[in-house]
């Protein structure tokens, strides 16, 4: 693993040291700000490796491209989509993965190094360094750096609550026992208690599943003994503020603790702020500033593209390493998108959003968090200049669309009889996926092939040549001389 450098060392206080005290957390953190602690996180210059306007190329490029990487694959978060980019990149230049044995990491257990296929702990042996880990876990960080350098680039990606539950409900629902209850998602979210019960078998991905994923530890009020069906109420977010427009980053972060109408236990409540427990809002904000002091960057699905800009700016990749097509995408869903903002819902699903994010309440700090960070992110890189970047982005995945694939979209998995291209079908919606199209030149049937294949193909395909299946050779049997012509044996 290498030395650890200080800001990674701070990196293993975790979260779950907070059990202790938080008036003594509140003393360090003070000493912290006096001092200069990890929580005061700088951010890196910005420099693309490449102009992707039509300016010329720089002959020395200005940065060498990070490959050395972390990225925490949460669920129904558009997750898929930059895991088939690492994928790419990492097989066109001939990375080595830490591979699971299968395809997740013993989720929803905590990450465990033993779990990396090939690993071997310190004392065990040499082994070839691992370059990426992108592979579902449940974030574990003193695990992880036991497989990977101090300095690797740490990131993963968040979701609005409301558009992940909606994706959940629908993925989940044989996997969640909350789920599985439940007629609808509205059903589910007016009276979440009589479905829902903390520990019971798949119900992590019921509420707070982003919270769930970076290994966060939970609030006393949330880690209620197994089949409590009424474990004491938690604070809730509020809705999205009324005016906010596409730009998101404008949320005032005091407005995760106003007032907002929830449905419990069959009644009707609205919690004032002076009602919310102040421990509480002190335990999101010190977790979240855990979280800033080891993960270098957060992607917001919401604005995946803009997103993908900033991840090649501070990777030093160039644009084809970012562009790429969505996968793992439901049918009539999606996976991110669109901005937050239910201007364009019925009241209906502005409601349904509203308890969303109310009832995922953990998960919308986070989300609040990370996306105000985002967009002081862009401000640093320059409105302009990320808007040129979006649409050569775009213009390039449309290009590489309509050159490699057949109508130049996703299909229904029904059109898609090559099984290289299709993709694993799970819950109550169609995931799409890719045909390639006839007729393309053995260099695009290759480099369409890596843009289309899914992630569960593509991880066999790196699995194979990461660790080629042994050869059996059949052992030669010597045979004995024969004895000599006139040799004799006494009896």
């Amino acid at each position: 693993m290498g030395p650890l450098s200080p800001t990674r060392t701070m990196r293993l206080w975790g979260p779950r040291s907070l059990g202790v005290a938080l008036g003594v957390f509140m003393t360090i953190g003070f000493a912290l700000q006096l001092w200069g602690g990890p929580f005061q996180r700088r951010l890196p210059g910005l420099q693309l490796r490449q102009s992707w306007a039509s300016t010329p190329r720089p002959a020395v490029p200005s940065c060498l491209p990070r490959q050395r990487l972390v990225f925490l694959k949460t669920h129904k978060s558009g997750s898929s989509s930059v895991l088939s980019l690492l994928h790419r990149y990492g097989d066109r230049h001939g990375l080595r993965f830490a591979l699971p044995a299968r395809y997740q990491f013993g989720y929803p257990k905590l990450f465990q190094a033993s779990r990396v296929k090939g690993y071997r702990p310190q004392g065990g042996g040499t082994q070839p360094p691992f370059h990426i880990l992108c592979h579902h876990m449940r974030f574990n960080l003193k695990e992880v750096l036991q497989v990977m350098p101090s300095d690797s680039f740490f990131f993963s990606i968040v979701r609005d609550p409301a558009a992940l539950a909606r994706s959940a409900f629908s993925y989940y629902k044989s996997t969640s026992s909350a789920f599985r209850k439940s007629p609808s998602l509205a059903a589910f979210l007016d009276n979440p208690r009589a479905f829902y019960q903390p520990g019971a078998r798949g119900d992590h991905y019921a509420r707070n599943l982003l919270w769930f994923d970076f290994g966060l530890p939970f609030p006393p009020e949330m880690r209620t003994k197994r089949g409590n069906p009424h474990p004491p109420r938690d604070p809730n977010p509020p809705q999205l503020p009324s005016g906010v427009g596409a730009r998101a980053h404008t949320l005032d972060p005091n407005a995760l603790f106003h007032p907002v109408p929830t449905v419990a236990d069959g009644h009707r409540q609205t919690s004032s702020s002076a009602s919310l427990d102040l421990g509480s809002s002190s335990f999101i904000q010190w977790n979240l500033a855990w979280l800033d002091s080891v993960f270098d960057l957060v992607l917001v699905a919401e604005y995946f593209d803009e997103s993908l800009v900033l991840l090649a700016d501070a990777l030093c990749w160039g644009l084809d390493d970012v562009v790429g097509f969505m996968h793992n995408a439901q049918a009539g869903g999606g996976q991110g998108g669109s901005a937050v903002g239910d201007g364009g819902l019925t009241t209906e699903d502005r409601q349904l959003s509203a308890r969303a994010r109310a009832w995922n309440n953990l998960d919308w700090a986070l989300y609040v968090h990370f996306n105000r960070s985002l967009w002081a992110r862009i401000k640093q890189y320059g409105q302009s200049r990320l808007d040129s970047a979006v649409a050569a982005l775009r213009a390039r995945r449309e290009a590489l669309a309509k050159h490699c694939l057949v109508g130049g979209e996703a299909l229904d998995p029904k059109y898609i009889t090559d099984r290289r291209f299709r993709p694993f079908q799970f819950g109550s919606g169609k995931v799409l996926g890719y045909v390639l199209r006839s007729g393309l030149s053995l260099q695009d049937q290759e480099e369409c092939g890596r843009l289309a294949t899914p992630e569960l193909q593509y991880k066999d395909k790196l699995d194979a040549k990461q660790f080629p299946p042994a050869v059996s050779v059949p052992l030669k049997t010597s045979r004995l001389p024969p004895p000599p012509r006139h040799q004799t044996t006494e009896s």
